[in-house]
């Protein structure tokens, strides 16, 4: 190995915190996507595939009699939070050049089904992110979970943290929001000011701490962050109060969605970024759909932006477009009219992400029509 990476006692230690792994938790299953024609292989997808083999290696030399862990390979879904597929390998051989073409070769195949059913805990260090189909899955097979989608070496420290106290952090926000009816955003950038409010009544916040002690939990890992689904009105009489604009920074371009009834309906900027983004909303309403609203605590513990969403989400404010089911909404991979373009897409406003757009300020407004400011400026207010 080149890298450093975790030792058997770091290992055993972040499933125990994490997982509330007891000796009941036999079966530590890893699911690995591989590369194929249309999505080739890269270094980092190479280091993924490695470390879920050394993770493996470890459990199967340190933890021998007490811990069985299963490495499975699925070709890839072609997207982020597409459906898993009905069927995953175990390889005969190493899987360093594998690609999705030959996994089924001379490689035992077992139903995805099965293997949930058996499995414990389940660490899915995928290219594309497995978050929305696993949280769906875990309540039905009642496993616990972590994904490491887009995974990366420099983000190996961020599993050494103190995630009892990562926890914490979370908490604090995620009981914010779930007194809120409303949290406002407020803009600034090179293009002018812009309000976005999004609509939190009738919901439930969400902690993505790095703790999935119970059955049916999965969270990412890296994590730190709680997060809520605006209300997208699938309430009779009761439309989405959900409005306003948010820009996203596609390189050099300001991206601005007009947002009515929690969806985006149009792109109010102009050049090549926007009218991808405009075609894309008129081919897939569901894609405007604002699925979620973030707020991650990472950056308070000294955790730096690595150019990977799974990390960079974790440290501030996000909000992302797509697919809600898998944290409570009601848009799920049936709302989109491809399944290809099944998608829960997360826009991170931290600088090393979208440097050219400040939050001047995000405020929560509570039933009783007070206001709390919970960041200015890009700055937490606690």
């Amino acid at each position: 190995m080149k890298y450093q990476g975790l030792s058997a006692q770091q290992l055993g230690d972040l499933l125990t915190v994490c997982f509330n792994m007891s000796g009941k938790d036999r079966n530590i299953t890893i699911l690995v996507d591989v590369p194929d024609a249309k999505s080739p292989d890269c270094s980092d997808w190479r280091f993924r595939r490695q470390l879920a083999l050394d993770w493996q290696r470890l459990i199967a030399q340190n933890f021998a009699g007490k811990k069985t862990g299963r490495l499975f390979y699925y070709p890839n879904v072609g997207a982020n939070n597409g459906d898993l597929p009905e069927t995953m390998y175990e390889l005969c051989k190493s899987p360093a050049e594998f690609i999705a073409e030959g996994l089924h070769i001379n490689n035992p195949v077992t139903a995805t089904a099965e293997i949930l059913t058996q499995a414990h805990i389940v660490l899915a260090m995928t290219q594309f992110s497995a978050t929305a189909p696993l949280k769906v899955l875990a309540k039905k097979y009642l496993f616990r979970g972590a994904t490491m989608p887009d995974f990366t070496e420099p983000m190996l420290p961020a599993l050494a943290l103190d995630y009892q106290k990562v926890n914490d952090r979370v908490m604090y926000i995620k009981e914010r929001l779930d007194k809120a009816v409303a949290v406002t955003y407020r803009f600034t950038t090179p293009v002018g000011k812009f309000k976005f409010h999004a609509d939190t009544r009738f919901r439930t916040a969400h902690a993505s701490s790095g703790l999935m002690p119970k059955p049916g939990m999965v969270g990412n890992l890296p994590s730190g962050e709680a997060y809520i689904v605006p209300y997208e009105g699938e309430i009779e009489r009761e439309t989405s109060e959900s409005q306003g604009i948010i820009p996203v920074q596609f390189e050099d371009e300001i991206v601005l969605y007009q947002i009515e009834k929690n969806r985006a309906v149009a792109v109010q900027s102009k050049g090549a970024h926007s009218q991808r983004e405009r075609t894309m909303l008129q081919q897939e309403p569901a894609y405007g759909n604002i699925s979620e609203l973030g707020f991650g605590v990472l950056e308070a513990f000294g955790v730096k932006a690595v150019g990977s969403i799974l990390l960079d989400e974790k440290l501030g404010v996000h909000i992302a477009f797509g697919r809600s089911e898998h944290f409570g909404g009601i848009i799920s991979p049936d709302s989109f009219n491809r399944k290809k373009n099944v998608v829960h897409i997360d826009r991170v406003y931290i600088p090393e992400c979208q440097p050219d757009i400040q939050i001047e300020s995000v405020n929560l407004r509570y039933e009783n029509d007070s206001t709390e400011t919970v960041m200015r400026d890009n700055v937490y207010a606690f």
